[in-house]
């Protein structure tokens, strides 16, 4: 479960985790009087606030009550914005990255540190990521926070309190049965403080029952997820442009790579599962239409699921409906032929391959003909 910024940042006081210490807010006029300037925070389960002005500043009180309101309501990659965060605004000298993940390829915590926080994180090179597993027995160690002070070039008046703040949070991390911790960024005042101005906590489902404090999910999903959720369908939405509906996770993700390989980007993805019923598929490609992508792929291999089934909720909803937007369908497996010329019947392209089909949909993404 992914926590809200607010709610992990009193996870973080809890272990004395440096934090600013700021209140949440549902309406403009709840804000208190303000004295100095302040950042105003949209409360969303997503990344990129900060490009989407999800994260406002604002030196006075009737300024702080016009920025909430702006960000009140907002739409985050489908996330509404109910709640902000109003804390005083930091006097930044340098941004620094801290977390620790699970990683399975090596079954072991990873925890990972940069000099080179902030909104770009994923793309600091791995030279300037220092990058080690943590053995669990053992715990994080003072060796490991002493190479990892040296990697990121810390004064060394700052160091101690560098490694102070690692230890903490790994203790946060192993208590709270976490997946993933991170401050990004970690912020260094120019008074020479430590400070998390952000803050993630994914907590493992599997041991909620042991944390009855972190409450109730929030903000879990966006409202399309949710319908498609309440309809029993799997159904997560991304930052591209190009629709996927494919059956199963694994044929689920291999198609979003081949987009991916093929120039494109994924927007939103749909998993049929096993489904053999016409009238699922319908709900699936109305679900999808309702998204809005520039071009559907559709990638159904038929084991369990025939084919033809498939293809006839598509030519039903194309014949009724309007598909609104290009459709790009490779099908394969049982009764592929038939549901081939079913497709084609329907006005939908028809490809043999998932390269073929990937590249088809990222030309149509970009206008093509």
């Amino acid at each position: 479960m992914n926590l809200m910024e607010y709610k992990a940042k009193e996870m973080f006081r809890e272990f004395g985790i440096p934090t600013p210490e700021g209140y949440v807010v549902d309406a403009p006029d709840t804000i208190a009087k303000v004295d100095r300037p302040v950042v105003i925070k949209a409360q969303v389960l997503t990344g990129g606030r900060g490009k989407a002005g999800g994260i406002q500043f604002a030196s006075d009180t009737k300024e702080a009550k016009a920025k909430a309101k702006q960000v009140l309501g907002m739409d985050i990659r489908g996330h509404i914005v109910h709640h902000v965060l109003v804390e005083p605004k930091l006097d930044i000298g340098q941004e620094l990255y801290l977390g620790f993940v699970i990683d399975r390829s090596v079954r072991a915590v990873r925890v990972l540190a940069s000099a080179r926080g902030g909104m770009d994180i994923e793309s600091v090179p791995k030279s300037e990521l220092f990058s080690e597993p943590v053995d669990v027995e053992k715990g994080l160690t003072e060796e490991q926070t002493a190479r990892m002070a040296k990697a990121l070039r810390l004064d060394a008046r700052l160091a101690p309190t560098f490694r102070d703040v690692a230890a903490r949070l790994w203790k946060l991390f192993t208590t709270k049965d976490a997946t993933l911790v991170e401050i990004n960024p970690l912020v260094v005042t120019k008074q020479g403080a430590l400070v998390a101005a952000d803050a993630k906590l994914t907590i493992d489902n599997d041991a909620l029952y042991r944390h009855p404090e972190v409450g109730k999910p929030e903000d879990e999903y966006t409202p399309l997820e949710q319908k498609a959720k309440d309809q029993g369908i799997a159904f997560v939405q991304l930052e591209g442009n190009i629709g996927v509906i494919a059956n199963g996770a694994g044929l689920t993700m291999a198609t979003l790579d081949a987009i991916r390989a093929a120039g494109g980007a994924g927007g939103v993805f749909l998993d049929l599962g096993g489904t053999d019923d016409p009238e699922k598929v319908k709900v699936a490609v109305r679900l999808m239409k309702e998204a809005g992508p520039k071009v559907v792929l559709i990638n159904i291999f038929g084991g369990i699921t025939k084919c033809d089934t498939v293809a006839k909720g598509l030519q039903e909803v194309a014949s009724q409906e309007g598909m609104g937007v290009p459709v790009v369908a490779r099908i394969k497996g049982r009764n592929e032929e038939l549901a081939r010329g079913i497709l084609k019947d329907a006005g939908l392209i028809a490809a043999t391959s998932l390269q073929e089909a990937a590249t088809k949909a990222v030309e149509l993404s970009r206008g093509g003909a």
